[in-house]
């Protein structure tokens, strides 16, 4: 007995790891692998898409959710905000499309059987249940991609998806979305 304890644990331990690793948003990288990173110092913001559009954009809403976030992470790696030289550009982008699912409560249906030598008869009728249900949700996508000023290429743009309810905390939600992504981002944490 004392011999499976250690196994036991170890199998506990596995399960308790996987359904963690299972929960943790899924973050979609892509990167320029010859850039070398450690150059970049300061960073500024681009507005996304076109400006006389831009008003008009949903996102706009949450900008400064995002780019708030994103400034924290960002600072967080030693990057410094310079509106006159940056060394990097950044753009945020978000999407949001409202997603119906349907549900249908259980049915309690209520059945006669008869039987006799060689047959069998038999019937069910529902009785309650089987309402469908119609509920609302968002599946939200928010990316953020950087550009060297120097050579005006992208060198790096992850995206998360989230699928959220509009009465949830959207903040939160940034807040976490972005920290997630930035993980990704090839400059290491700064200590101080």
């Amino acid at each position: 007995m004392k011999n499976k304890l250690p196994l036991v644990s170890c199998l506990c331990l596995l399960v308790l790891v996987t359904s963690v690793a299972s929960m943790a948003q899924k973050v979609n990288v892509d990167f320029d692998s010859k850039t070398d990173f450690t150059k970049f110092k300061t960073y500024a913001w681009l507005a996304p898409g076109d400006s006389v559009l831009n008003r008009y954009r949903y996102e706009k809403l949450y900008a400064g959710y995002i780019t708030y976030a994103a400034n924290q992470e960002l600072k967080s790696r030693g990057l410094k905000s310079d509106t006159l030289r940056p060394d990097a550009i950044f753009v945020f982008n978000t999407a949001a499309h409202e997603v119906t699912k349907y549900s249908q409560s259980p049915t309690l249906s209520v059945g006669v059987g008869v039987a006799g030598p060689g047959y069998y008869v038999g019937g069910a009728v529902p009785v309650a249940g089987g309402k469908i249900t119609a509920t609302s949700q968002e599946d939200g996508t928010i990316s953020y991609d950087m550009y060297d000023t120097q050579t005006g290429k992208l060198v790096w743009t992850a995206s998360t998806k989230k699928t959220f309810k509009m009465s949830d905390d959207i903040q939160s939600i940034i807040g976490t979305a972005t920290k997630n992504i930035f993980k990704k981002l090839p400059i290491k944490v700064s200590k101080k």
